[in-house]
């Protein structure tokens, strides 16, 4: 099997941290953006988007600042690939960005990178900070 390729992808947003957190690190708020439907049992999450559902296991999160994910198919595949969803604050304008930590076979790159910006607008617009 290919290697994956890991992107970086940065979102500026206007919010706070800690009501971004709730967004990213929650079922309910991820559920407005990220997926369709959202739940979790311990560290393992379940989205549902329309008549698929992929599960993640979730491997860290350090409160209004990050979490990581790693999809159950490439744990079982061994893989160490995994994504993350990072709030950055620039120490001096107090500016608020979302970077995204992705793993993506070479040429899935592009399809990938427009579902990451989709899925971001999507959250930008239930923030009201679109």
């Amino acid at each position: 099997m290919e290697d994956k390729i890991k992107i970086e992808m940065e979102f500026p947003i206007h919010s706070s941290p800690q009501l971004l957190y709730q967004y990213i690190s929650t079922p309910s708020g991820l559920s407005e953006w990220f997926a369709d439907n959202v739940n979790s049992r311990g560290e393992m999450f379940t989205f549902i988007w329309n008549d698929s559902e992929e599960k993640a296991k979730l491997l860290s999160k350090k409160s209004d600042e990050r979490i990581k994910f790693r999809w159950l198919a490439d744990e079982e595949e061994g893989d160490s690939y995994y994504f993350e969803i990072r709030i950055q604050v620039d120490e001096i304008t107090k500016d608020v960005s979302i970077i995204v930590t992705d793993f993506i076979e070479e040429d899935e790159v592009d399809e990938a990178k427009m579902l990451w910006e989709n899925q971001i607008s999507d959250l930008k617009q239930v923030l009201g900070s679109a």
